[in-house]
């Protein structure tokens, strides 16, 4: 059975257990701020990053891994027999996807690996945080399984559209200044107490629903389970929360439909768009196509 080696980045938010649990690789991304640059999740807590944002004069600088880090790791696992699947975020969130692809194409010109098609499988999530997050797990389980780099390629790719989100933030002007949201969507969020429901939708972040008040979020959330259902035998559900009140209504639900989930929290770079008191719920949407 061949090596496989699942590699993501930091933007996929994973739990560090489960990082162990799957042996999975995570590249960070850069957070700069203060003049200061941070390995997100391993350099700088998210709590303390989140303080460090709310005292700034500045709207911090997120940087996106370059072909040169990811040519070090893919040349590090290859020269140890893998053969690696690459997860990452959005392409239209940042050109880390496209580094990764650069990297392999740079592998193979300077004759480390004779083709890329037989040795990595670079994927485009088209998603972020815990959906992101929810592919890398799935991937590393269709590994432990026997699958081939290309089978997990193209079940993965599979899954991308039905992966589901729903998103509510204390306040939308890091997503504005970070350019994840318009400037009009941001100004109506946040007028008048409304609270847009946004999701993760062909890879950028769109308005869902407009709700007032956070109590009617919560429900938009809570409702959002039972509409969509969640796919037995997956991942289920990644919660990124940093609010307990939200929490602890989701876990209500969870218990309630009798339902495991696993709870991560925002790290620096997705908490630099998200602020504080964002939370979100991510699930692999009922379905049997694959």
């Amino acid at each position: 059975m061949n090596k496989i080696k699942i590699i993501t980045d930091s933007t996929s938010d994973l739990p560090l257990d489960i990082v162990k649990k799957y042996d999975i690789e995570v590249l960070p991304l850069i957070v700069n701020i203060d003049g200061e640059s941070y390995k997100d999740g391993v350099d700088i807590s998210t709590k303390e990053y989140l303080r460090k944002m709310e005292a700034s004069e500045q709207f911090p600088v997120t940087t996106q891994i370059n072909p040169q880090r990811f040519y070090d790791c893919y040349k590090y696992y290859f020269e140890k027999g893998y053969k690696i699947v690459s997860i990452h975020l959005s392409s239209k969130m940042s050109g880390t996807y496209q580094s990764s692809k650069i990297a392999a194409e740079l592998l193979q010109g300077d004759g480390i690996i004779d083709n890329i098609e037989d040795n990595i499988k670079n994927i485009d999530a088209l998603n972020v945080t815990s959906g992101l997050g929810i592919l890398v797990i799935k991937a590393a389980e269709l590994r432990d399984q026997g699958k081939s780099i290309s089978e997990i390629k193209t079940e993965i790719e599979a899954m991308i559209p039905h992966v589901k989100s729903c998103l509510a933030f204390g306040s939308l002007d890091n997503l504005v200044k970070g350019g994840r949201l318009s400037k009009t969507a941001g100004f109506i969020g946040n007028m008048m107490g409304i609270k847009l429901i946004l999701e993760v939708n062909k890879g950028e972040m769109a308005v869902m629903d407009k709700v007032r008040g956070s109590k009617k979020a919560i429900k938009k959330m809570l409702g959002y389970i039972d509409e969509k259902g969640i796919k037995e035998n997956t991942p289920t559900v990644l919660l990124n929360i940093e609010n307990e009140d939200i929490l602890e209504e989701l876990r209500l639900k969870f218990k309630d439909i009798k339902s495991d989930y696993i709870e991560a929290e925002v790290g620096c770079v997705v908490g630099t768009h998200s602020g504080t008191g964002a939370c979100g719920i991510f699930l692999l949407k009922t379905i049997e196509i694959y």
